[in-house]
């Protein structure tokens, strides 16, 4: 009898490892949105330098992850509210502190309000901008920024899903300003056959929501703590082994 109940508990505690591995292996939901060249679909697959970046932290940790993008504002809300989701390109500012578990930089940052050079606009502070209409994408951080700022949307914000969306109305005459990471506006101004140094014109450098550590990949809180720790000690290792540098030398 004692033998039985020994082995019944061994046979319980073998199934509880098995089905704790298999959840385990259960893989990441990973979130993001169409800004390219951080991240962005082509041929029906999500690529970018971030991404490259995410796929090799992933690959480093031996961790799975279904990489999937969306417009931001879903994007965000799945980050803030799931389980086991990561979220990049992602900027890390005081307000996000408490929303999300923070594995690290991927990616530079720099933003700037542009206006086209058919039409170009200097402006001395950001209070000159408000009697424009600037380009948006709804939730970034960029919009975020200029609401807390007294901007609104529909008045002097004009809100898209895509950032692509924003360049096109800036070309076309639908908006006087667009707030844009650099990276992004000059991918644009060039996938559209333009010279971006001739195309586009900085009427202002947002210098106090550029990025001094750049975009970040994060986890949602509901992450286990074992899994951002491992994504840490991934980043990390990337970083000290060269993958990082490589990538960004390709897209750079």
């Amino acid at each position: 009898m004692a033998w039985s109940k020994g082995c019944a508990s061994a046979a319980l505690l073998w199934l509880l490892s098995w089905a704790f591995a298999l959840q385990a292996a259960e893989p990441l939901t990973v979130v993001t949105e169409e800004l390219p060249p951080y991240n962005m679909v082509r041929n029906g697959k999500v690529t970018g330098m971030s991404t490259e970046v995410v796929e090799a932290v992933l690959r480093q940790a031996d961790l799975q992850g279904n990489i999937r993008s969306m417009p931001w504002a879903r994007a965000y809300d799945i980050g803030l509210h799931g389980v086991d989701v990561l979220i990049y390109s992602i900027a890390r500012t005081p307000e996000r502190e408490s929303l999300f578990q923070w594995v690290g930089s991927i990616a530079p940052s720099r933003l700037f309000l542009y206006s086209v050079a058919s039409h170009p606009i200097q402006l001395k502070t950001l209070d000159d901008a408000r009697h424009y209409q600037i380009g948006t994408v709804k939730d970034d951080v960029s919009e975020q920024y200029l609401i807390a700022k007294g901007f609104v949307v529909g008045q002097n914000l004009q809100s898209s899903n895509k950032y692509e969306s924003n360049y096109e109305k800036l070309k076309l005459g639908h908006v006087d300003l667009w707030v844009s990471n650099e990276m992004n506006a000059h991918y644009l101004a060039r996938s559209s056959g333009a010279d971006p140094s001739v195309m586009l014109v900085p009427s202002l450098a947002l210098d106090e929501l550029s990025l001094k550590d750049g975009l970040y990949l994060a986890c949602s809180v509901n992450t286990s703590a074992d899994t951002v720790e491992r994504l840490r000690v991934a980043l990390k290792a990337i970083e000290d082994n060269g993958v990082y540098a490589e990538i960004v030398a390709r897209w750079l």
